[in-house]
């Protein structure tokens, strides 16, 4: 099972001369507390919060650079960390080492207007650094839920509700400074709109979740704050016609800004923690953004779509504090869930298949989760084929979780099947690393080969995106 297997750790740590080396750099910013170290291993789901010998908490890229480097002398393993939110077990220590805290370096560097870009510290966070922009005209639209920082979003290539329209980080980010495994500090990159020159090294670690170097300093492309914004919901008979609703949208290109799908457990869970009342049947919600002219000929061709696929088109809001309610109980989803299982500990994962295949991908997992008597929340960036799975257990239920761990192995052997990927959204982190050789195949060969080349010691967030069978534990 893809939670299940085991890492192997180098012999040859010294971690003592580690932390020794590390408060003589650091001070009190070398933190040893056992409820500091399991805060920086534990993500909001049921991976094992498997903590790092300590934290260190960088205020400089000089700093950053140095800590590499005695991590690198010392055989000691290094894991990035910004806030925390990751889902996949990014941020444990399963084979123990540094817990490297980036939060402190949040400074917003550079703001060019004209260009349309910016320069920001990995520890600034996507709600700062929008607050920052306020009155420039610009904004920065990726938008996972939660107020992850910069850095964490590069390291995990995010995504989130405004990906339809306005692309992942992978699209988002010009340019790079980043901490080899060695010490050494380089450049990628450029703030020029294109580029043809050499190898692209600033999409290489872009999505590496911190195994191929430490990211101090990003440079983003912005976008200006559309006139118009209009959301609304809509509500179907069943999954699969919202979802076909969704594909028609996407096949004829209506520029839509955003386009999410609750199930109908999803929207009772919903309307319990963020005092809604919408009907509980599965849902879109929606929003376009524009000139007001074309906003609402959009809705219209959308209002015709809805209606032709048995759905009921419900009301639009144009207010901010509107659009604001409705889009946090969105984000929220996770946590109305958690609210709705109390005392349960939470799986949560997900898959990306091409668009036509949506309504089918959906339909057969909402299927399954019935055949196998498995109640939780479907919930997704559907626009991009993106959908997400929470399900919950009892603690100590062993049973049940197998069984909701198997059932994780069906919808990602029923992604891949369809021409998909094992995940759209989350990454790999420790826990798909099962699933990375049979949608990869060969490739592996090639991605251990970087690895191999840019962190030989293998002490960059070891036991994550590469499944345990690499070698790269020699040196």
């Amino acid at each position: 099972m893809a939670r299940a297997l085991k890492i192997t750790c180098r012999k040859d740590m010294d971690v003592s001369a580690a932390i020794e080396r590390l408060t003589s750099l650091l001070g009190e910013r070398l933190s040893l507390a056992e409820a500091v170290r399991i805060q920086h291993a534990d993500d909001p789901t049921w991976n094992p919060a498997l903590p790092p010998d300590a934290v260190a908490f960088a205020e400089s890229e000089a700093e950053v650079a140095e800590i590499v480097r005695i991590c690198a002398d010392c055989r000691v393993p290094l894991i990035p960390y910004g806030a925390g939110t990751s889902l996949e077990g990014h941020i444990a220590a399963p084979c123990g080492g540094i817990s490297l805290d980036l939060s402190r370096m949040n400074a917003i560097l550079e703001v060019r207007p004209e260009d349309l870009d910016c320069r920001v510290q990995p520890g600034v966070t996507r709600r700062q650094l929008n607050s920052y922009l306020r009155d420039t005209g610009l904004f920065f639209p990726i938008d996972p839920g939660a107020d992850a920082t910069i850095g964490g979003m590069v390291s995990t290539r995010a995504s989130g509700t405004n990906a339809v329209r306005y692309g992942t980080m992978a699209e988002n980010v010009k340019a790079l400074r980043v901490v080899l495994a060695n010490g050494e500090i380089i450049h990628t990159g450029s703030r020029a709109r294109k580029s043809a020159s050499g190898y692209d090294l600033t999409r290489l670690f872009v999505g590496a979740e911190g195994t191929l170097g430490i990211i101090t300093e990003i440079t983003l492309k912005l976008h200006g704050i559309p006139e118009t914004v209009i959301a609304g919901i809509c509500n179907f008979p069943d999954i699969g016609a919202a979802c076909e609703a969704v594909i028609e949208t996407i096949q004829i290109d209506l520029p839509v800004a955003r386009i999410e799908l609750l199930d109908a457990a999803t929207i009772a869970m919903v309307n319990a923690y963020s005092d809604l009342d919408l009907p509980e049947r599965p849902t879109l919600f929606v929003e376009f953004a524009g000139t007001g002219t074309a906003i609402h000929e959009q809705i219209e061709i959308f209002t015709g779509i809805v209606q032709d696929h048995g759905g009921v088109p419900g009301t639009w809001a144009e207010r901010e504090e509107d659009r604001r309610r409705l889009w946090r109980a969105r984000h929220d989803v996770f946590w109305a869930a958690k609210s709705a299982n109390p005392g349960m500990v939470a799986m949560t994962t997900d898959v990306c298949v091409p668009i036509s295949r949506l309504a089918e991908c959906v339909t057969e997992t909402q299927k399954d989760m019935r055949a196998h008597d498995l109640s939780g929340a479907i919930v997704g960036h559907v626009g991009d084929g993106n959908f997400h799975v929470i399900l919950f257990a009892p603690p100590n239920d062993d049973v049940q979780k197998e069984r909701i761990e198997a059932f994780a192995e069906r919808l990602v052997e029923r992604a891949l099947a369809m021409d998909g990927t094992a995940t759209g959204e989350h990454g790999i982190g420790m826990g798909k690393l099962a699933y990375m050789e049979k949608e990869h195949g060969r490739a592996l060969h090639a991605m251990r080969a970087i690895k191999q080349a840019l962190d030989p010691l293998n002490i960059l967030n070891p036991g994550k995106v590469l499944p345990p069978e690499t070698s790269l534990h020699k040196g």
